[in-house]
Parts: structure tokens; C-alpha cells; sequence
């Protein structure tokens, strides 16, 4: 199974390229280091299957590959209210280029979201039909609003 992680650098995606190493998939990490970190991969640098690419997602990519796995964008308030544009292009762009990606080469994708689109809930605990209380216009709508979009755009 040939494997693409975008956010590989990550720690989310380092664990994940880990578990699939073990298991002697194939991996492509995917990352511009804006918030991963080289020494989270490095480890799998002489290993043939294992291959790591900086690239931005935001920009097209072409790639055969049977799976994706799209973790990247910054999670943390502090990093992505630095710059809110840059957050939402991540998002809205990064999972659009995936998703064609994935349409080109016919092979399945998983989102990597997060319980922030339901931004302020006033349900506890929210289920899948709950809407959310996101603010569209408050310091985290970068990244609230941008993984809604995402799920929009895989939906």
C-alpha cells in the first residue's frame, strides 16, 4: 500500500507514518515545516520506503497513491492566528488538491477535523447532527471555519 501523509512531519502524522512503517507500507510524507518537525521523521530517512517531500499544500501535487491521509494544517491557536489567510488557504486549498488527487488515482482519503467546527457548542456532548455555535468572524474562525469547509468539500 503506497501511502500519503500530508502534515507527515507532524505529531499526529509522525505516529501515523511510524504505525505504517512498522508495518512495511509504503509512506510519503508530505510537509513544508511550517509547524512539523524534521527530527519527527528522520528516523525512516535510509529506509526504501519511505520518502519525504517538502511541499506546501496549498499547491498542486501529483502523486500515485492508493491512500491519503491529509493531517496538515497547524492545530495550535497560537501558530495559526499568526497568520488567519494562510490557515484558511491550508484548508479550503490543501483538502481540495487531495480530494483531486484522490479522484485522479480513484483511492480513499481520510480528513484529519476536529471538534473545533462545532466551535462554542451549547450541546453537551454534541452528535453528528448538531450544527455547532461557531463564530465567523472570532479569532479561531480560521481554523473552525476552515475545517468546516473541508468537510463541506469532502462531503
Amino acid at each position: 500500500m503506497r501511502n500519503l501523509i500530508t502534515g507527515g512531519a507532524g505529531f499526529l502524522g509522525s505516529h501515523l507514518i511510524d504505525k505504517l512503517m512498522i508495518k512495511n507500507e509504503e509512506v510519503i510524507c508530505l510537509d513544508n515545516f511550517s509547524t512539523g518537525q524534521l527530527s519527527n521523521v528522520e528516523k525512516w530517512f535510509k529506509n526504501k520506503n519511505f520518502k519525504l517531500i517538502n511541499h506546501d499544500v496549498r499547491k498542486e501535487i501529483d502523486i500515485s497513491v492508493n491512500r491519503i491521509w491529509h493531517l496538515a494544517c497547524p492545530a495550535s491557536p497560537k501558530i495559526y492566528q499568526l497568520n488567519p489567510i494562510e490557515t484558511s488557504e491550508i484548508n479550503f486549498l490543501g483538502t481540495l488538491n487531495m480530494l483531486k488527487l484522490a479522484k485522479k488515482y480513484n483511492c480513499r482519503i481520510l480528513l484529519a477535523s476536529s471538534s473545533e467546527i462545532y466551535g462554542d457548542p451549547l450541546i453537551h456532548p454534541q452528535n453528528e447532527n448538531y450544527f455547532g455555535n461557531v463564530n465567523p468572524i472570532g479569532k479561531r474562525s480560521c481554523y473552525e471555519i476552515g475545517k468546516r469547509i473541508s468537510e463541506s468539500l469532502c462531503q
